[in-house]
């Protein structure tokens, strides 16, 4: 006999504590299934029609709607200082964006202050982030020189504070030669890190600098001349080469271009364990708006490696996600305002670098590729939530809607639409690089552990209500694919036997079925009455040990025959 379900008192009931959604279609990257999803304490405890659900849990009708994992954004930079500026989305307004998108968890980029140790920026980033973030976060650190000092930091912080992953650049100022990427590469694999890679070739990019200045081209439009297709491509080969020399794991953050798509889809072919982020700037905009006569314009869609002119790259972007050739979609957020931009009036080498795209990055993938049907509902949770976690070993806990998983949900509506503009969105930037797109794609409500945070469309963000999730080392599916599939949770069995015994022992006491103890009206909070129908699709046995199931062919007493009525009995009412 299955234990009877404890009465909560309905002021101790908490409809953000418990919840059930019901009538849509769970979308994961591995299948799609009509069934209902039981929420509580921010976990998902049941899915499956005629879910046991106590008293006190509101229900969210779902009917017509995707149930969706919530999206991973896997390259952030919040409160950067980069350019001689700092990025103006912090932690608290960047998350509080990204939720409102439908992101529900995002992966900021650490990166170091002249002389500080990668130890001491990573203490530095978790002051900063832990009481801010509205939503989950881990983090990247950034490797802008490499020493016996920062090899013994990367160890520390793998085996002590959630880290698995790093990032070199093979451009800037701080990049790293190849014997040192030899090196930091090797060291990553023996952590069971992964590498990451922006790749351009920063010594080629100096000298077209050096050409293109001396021609008198300063404006914007220097930007992408100075590093060409091919100079991201050669980096990417590079890279490739050099992480199977030591058999580590790559993941290429921000591929923006045909030639180092197909360099990737190569080295792939070739036995390399490599991975490609795409933007979701990339798949929408092309090279030509950095050449518009307003600077202002063109500066805010200043990004490296830059868009490309060749206009058909975001098409081509988007068949290599749905190809997988590459196997992310990331925003690359690092907002700047125009007078920050400004820095670079004169000289496009010095214009910050860095656009927006954590709040509209969901919306834009399902537009450039559901929408445009080029990809389906499982590659977009693929590439917006699921691939994400699995890289770096947060899965299932997170990009997956199963029984164990996070309650980080994501209600989508795919026929509504709407458009895109910095006067309605939710970042501290002043503008918006997909500003007056019409995207089809909209999160009507957006749960975060549990947490009803977009309701019905309306933004309640909680500050400091997001948690530092630690990237455990060695992810299976980078490191051992074969171990993924074993990471999911087996289907519940006992659940089901106990709802068989449940309906059982209905059975035999359906004679002594009484009436429960009344409850609030018909709103947000679903306990039905005694007289009312359950809502269709689930039981509820808060008002009794034993209820009845709808799937039973059995007309429902109304209550037992009071005979001796307190106050003594009358006569012509019973």
């Amino acid at each position: 006999m299955s234990t009877p379900v404890k009465k909560v008192p309905i002021h101790l009931q908490s409809s953000q504590n418990r919840l059930v959604i019901r009538h849509g279609q769970i979308v994961n990257e591995d299948g799609i299934i009509d069934e209902d999803v039981y929420i509580e304490d921010g976990i998902i405890k049941q899915i499956g029609k005629n879910l046991i659900i106590p008293g006190g849990t509101r229900t969210i009708d779902a009917r017509g709607k995707y149930i969706l994992p919530g999206g991973i954004d896997p390259h952030t930079h919040f409160e950067f200082d980069f350019m001689g500026a700092k990025s103006v989305d912090d932690f608290y307004q960047g998350t509080k964006a990204a939720v409102a998108g439908g992101t529900t968890m995002i992966i900021d980029f650490a990166f170091p202050k002249p002389g500080e140790s990668i130890l001491d920026c990573f203490y530095n980033y978790r002051e900063k982030a832990d009481d801010a973030v509205c939503c989950d976060y881990a983090l990247h650190i950034c490797l802008p020189q490499w020493s016996e000092e920062v090899k013994r930091d990367m160890e520390k912080l793998c085996k002590e504070h959630g880290i698995n992953s790093f990032k070199m650049f093979m451009a800037y100022g701080f990049m790293l030669n190849d014997a040192e990427l030899y090196s930091a590469f090797d060291h990553c694999q023996k952590l069971g890190a992964v590498a990451q890679v922006h790749a351009e070739n920063g010594s080629i990019i100096v000298k077209n600098v050096e050409k293109l200045i001396a021609k008198g081209i300063v404006g914007p439009e220097g930007h992408e001349l100075s590093r060409p297709e091919e100079v991201e491509a050669e980096a990417v080969n590079r890279a490739c080469v050099i992480a199977k020399q030591v058999d580590c794991p790559l993941y290429v953050v921000h591929v923006m271009s045909k030639q180092a798509s197909e360099t990737l889809s190569l080295a792939r072919s070739n036995g390399t364990q490599v991975y490609g982020e795409a933007l979701a700037a990339g798949l929408s905009k092309d090279g030509s708006h950095c050449k518009h006569h307003s600077f202002e314009y063109s500066a805010g869609h200043v990004l490296s490696p830059p868009l490309r002119s060749d206009p058909t790259t975001p098409l081509a972007l988007m068949n290599y996600l749905a190809q997988d050739v590459l196997q992310t979609v990331g925003s690359d957020n690092c907002t700047f305002n125009k007078a920050q931009k400004e820095l670079g009036k004169n000289d496009f080498t010095k214009i910050p670098n860095g656009v927006n795209g954590v709040e509209d990055r969901m919306s834009v993938v399902w537009e450039k590729g559901v929408h445009a049907g080029i990809i389906d509902l499982c590659r977009f949770v693929a590439i917006t939530s699921s691939n994400a976690a699995k890289i770096f070993n947060l899965y299932p806990r997170k990009g997956y809607i199963g029984i164990g998983s996070d309650a980080d949900i994501v209600i989508w509506n795919g026929n509504a639409t709407r458009t895109i503009s910095a006067k309605t969105h939710h970042q501290a930037v002043d503008f918006n690089i997909f500003e007056g797109m019409v995207v089809h794609g909209v999160p009507e409500f957006v749960i975060v552990n549990g947490r009803v945070i977009v309701d019905d469309g309306q933004l309640k963000a909680i500050q400091g209500f997001g948690r530092f999730i630690d990237t455990p080392v060695f992810p299976p599916f980078v490191y051992d694919p074969s171990k993924v599939d074993e990471l999911k949770p087996q289907k519940n069995h006992h659940q089901e036997r106990e709802l068989e015994n449940i309906r059982e022992i209905e059975k035999l006491h359906l004679e002594e079925k009484v009436c429960p103890t009344p409850t609030l009206p018909d709103g947000n909070i679903g306990t039905p009455s005694c007289k009312g129908g359950r809502p269709e699709g689930q039981r509820n046995i808060q008002d009794s040990t034993f209820s009845i199931s709808e799937d039973l062919d059995v007309e429902r007493k109304s209550c037992i025959r009071v005979r001796n009525p307190p106050g003594g009995k009358s006569t012509g009412f019973w």
